[in-house]
């Protein structure tokens, strides 16, 4: 039988796995077996962490949105629930951001917003 020779195919696809191993450590970025085990391992948990992100990142803005509603006096659960019932189309984030960086317009947004008793916090 006679030998095939593929040419530039496998180079070129062996070479782009390379390159997504390129910052690894060790036999993982140069060895092709290796570097192809890593490269798929790397790409499952870049496709899982994603989402673990997103979901850390909702968490810290309600933190933020928590302390900082605390300090106006006002309940987190309920403000939000007030805030979408006056339709007001603030995400979670926008409104940590505002928080954290301009709390004298939260704390107008809140007063102008949230003038009912049920909201305010016992004290």
């Amino acid at each position: 039988m006679t030998r095939i020779k593929r040419g530039y195919v496998a180079k070129r696809r062996r070479n782009r796995t390379l390159a997504l191993t390129k910052s690894f450590r060790g036999s993982q970025s140069t060895l092709f077996r290796t570097a192809s085990q890593r490269a798929t391992k790397a790409l499952e948990y870049s496709h899982r962490d994603q989402g673990r992100r997103k979901r850390d990142l909702r968490r810290l803005w309600i933190v933020r949105l928590n302390a900082a509603m605390a300090h106006e006096g006002y309940r987190y659960s309920l403000a939000i629930h007030r805030l979408r019932k006056m339709g007001i189309a603030l995400d979670r984030r926008s409104l940590a951001q505002m928080g954290v960086c301009d709390p004298e317009a939260f704390s107008a947004l809140l007063s102008f917003t949230l003038q009912t008793p049920s909201l305010l916090v016992e004290s």
